[in-house]
C-alpha cells in the first residue's frame, strides 16, 4: 500500500485544527437565546433540519450556518423573534469567522517532517466557504508546507476524481487523511485511493457514519503516528 503513494492530502477542519467545538459552542448559545421558543434539543433539531434543507444551495461553513440559524429562529418563533435577537444571532455566526486557529497535536511537526523528507507531494483538500477556508489556512501558518490547496464545495467521488486529474496522479498514488469517514475516506476508497482515518473528539451529526474496515484504510489515533507508519 504505502509504496505506491505519491500524494498525501489532508482535510483541514478537525484534522489540522479544531473546528467543530466552536460551532457546538455557538449552537449552545443560540439555543439559550431562543429558549422561550423551545428547549435546547428541540431548537437543535430544527436547526439541523434547516441546515440539511439549505445544504444544496448554501453549502457548508459559517455563513451557511448563520443563515440557517436566522431562518430557524424565524420559524420556531413564528416570526415573533425580535430584531435584537436576530442581530445577536448574526454576531454569533460572525464569531465563527474569527475563531482562533488551534492546531491539533503533532500537526506542524508531522508536516515539517514530511516536507523535509521530500517523498510526497502534500495537499490540503477541504470543503466549505472559499473565503473562510482561505482565511483559516492563512492564519494557521501551515500554507508553506503544501504543494496544492483545494477548497471543494463538497467532498464527493466526482470532486476527488477531479482533484486527482488536477494533480495528475492515479487513485493508487493518492492518500487522504481526515476525521470524517463520510467525507474524507469513503469517496476516496470508492475511486481506488487510500485513506487514513483519525477521529476527532466531536463530530457534526451530518458526518456521522458507522465505522468499517477496508484493506486500503488505516486507522490512527493521532497524526503523530503517521511518520512511523510511513
Amino acid at each position: 500500500m504505502k509504496h505506491t503513494i505519491k500524494v498525501i492530502a489532508f482535510d483541514a477542519d478537525d484534522t489540522l485544527w479544531s473546528n467543530e467545538p466552536f460551532f457546538q459552542e455557538v449552537e449552545r448559545k443560540y439555543t439559550e437565546l431562543l429558549s422561550e421558543y423551545g428547549n435546547a434539543k428541540e431548537i437543535s433539531v430544527e436547526l439541523f433540519k434547516t441546515e440539511m434543507e439549505n445544504l444544496e444551495c448554501l453549502g457548508y461553513g459559517a455563513k451557511a450556518f448563520t443563515i440557517s440559524m436566522v431562518e430557524t429562529a424565524l420559524r420556531v418563533s413564528e416570526r415573533k423573534v425580535s430584531a435584537d435577537k436576530i442581530q445577536q444571532i448574526i454576531l454569533l455566526g460572525k464569531s465563527l469567522l474569527q475563531m482562533p486557529i488551534e492546531l491539533l497535536s503533532g500537526v506542524e511537526e508531522t508536516l515539517k517532517a514530511l516536507k523535509e523528507q521530500g517523498r510526497y507531494r502534500l495537499v490540503v483538500a477541504t470543503k466549505g466557504d472559499l473565503l473562510d477556508q482561505e482565511r483559516k489556512l492563512h492564519r494557521s501558518g501551515l500554507t508553506s508546507y503544501f504543494d496544492h490547496i483545494e477548497i471543494m464545495s463538497d467532498k464527493t467521488e466526482k470532486e476527488y476524481t477531479r482533484l486527482l486529474q488536477i494533480l495528475q496522479v492515479v487513485p493508487e498514488e493518492f492518500m487522504m487523511i481526515g476525521n470524517s469517514l463520510k467525507s474524507d475516506i469513503q469517496p476516496v476508497l470508492a475511486i481506488g485511493g487510500y485513506g487514513v482515518h483519525i477521529p476527532f473528539e466531536v463530530m457534526w451529526q451530518h458526518e456521522v457514519v458507522d465505522t468499517f474496515a477496508h484493506p486500503r484504510l488505516k486507522q490512527m489515533k493521532s497524526l503523530v503516528e503517521l511518520m512511523d507508519w510511513l
